[in-house]
């Protein structure tokens, strides 16, 4: 059961934050680290991407920047991954979405935005998704790795402060949901982010990986045609 002990504020909103909002992670514990774009159900395609780098599941370690269901033809098997050893994973919007949507028994909004695989699934095959959907309350929000190259902080759509800090409030809706960072580039109005040497987003589907100062988007929409992105960090 995930404690809630903290509250900020959303549109004026109380919103309690949990204990697990952050993990800290030492990138020491493996030989490689690799962190992945939004899967989106594309088993298929980051085992090829992982066969190409000669990942090994006994020396490395995957990071997922989120949404590792919805829209894609094998989000029960993409949705499994998150229990092996080697992979980590902060939570996406359609984690979340989906963790709403069971809780209150109200599924045609995550339906309406991919979730209708879950309705497709077996009984058997539905309580293993229930159960793995269960396990994404666990999911931190926000994941900071400490590499050989400096320290990498992951987190699904932005980090909504201009100053990292282990263990800071933050708004989690923008943390899941946030794009303004990417709409203000093109105006030259994105500075870094202080605090962490590079940051780490998905949520967004792009043509390509966009670095903006020490901040880098690598959700290219691979369940839209799109390349998926995985860059080794270590």
């Amino acid at each position: 059961m995930v404690k809630y002990v903290r509250f900020i504020f959303t549109d004026g909103e109380p919103m309690k934050q949990p204990e697990n909002v952050y993990q800290k992670i030492e990138g020491s514990q493996w030989r490689h680290v690799w962190i992945v774009g939004d899967l989106h159900g594309c088993f298929s395609q980051l085992m090829e991407k992982l066969r190409q780098c000669r990942f090994d599941p006994w020396q490395d370690l995957l990071v997922s920047v989120g949404d590792v269901i919805d829209r894609g033809p094998d989000s029960l098997r993409c949705l499994e991954l998150l229990h092996k050893r080697w992979v980590v994973a902060v939570r996406g919007n359609h984690e979340q979405m989906a963790l709403d949507a069971l809780a209150a028994s109200q599924l045609s909004l995550w339906f309406m935005n991919g979730g209708d695989w879950y309705a497709a699934l077996s009984a058997n095959q539905q309580r293993l998704a229930r159960k793995a959907l269960d396990d994404c309350q666990h999911l931190p929000w926000i994941l900071e790795l400490h590499c050989q190259n400096g320290m990498h902080v992951v987190a699904h759509a932005d980090y909504p402060h201009q100053v990292y800090a282990w263990q800071k409030e933050v708004d989690l809706h923008q943390v899941l949901w946030r794009r303004s960072r990417l709409s203000e580039r093109h105006a030259g109005q994105v500075n870094g982010i202080a605090g962490a040497d590079h940051f780490w987003f998905g949520h967004t589907p792009l043509r390509h990986r966009v670095d903006i100062d020490n901040l880098h988007y690598i959700d290219t929409g691979a369940v839209f045609g799109g390349e998926l992105t995985l860059v080794q960090l270590q």
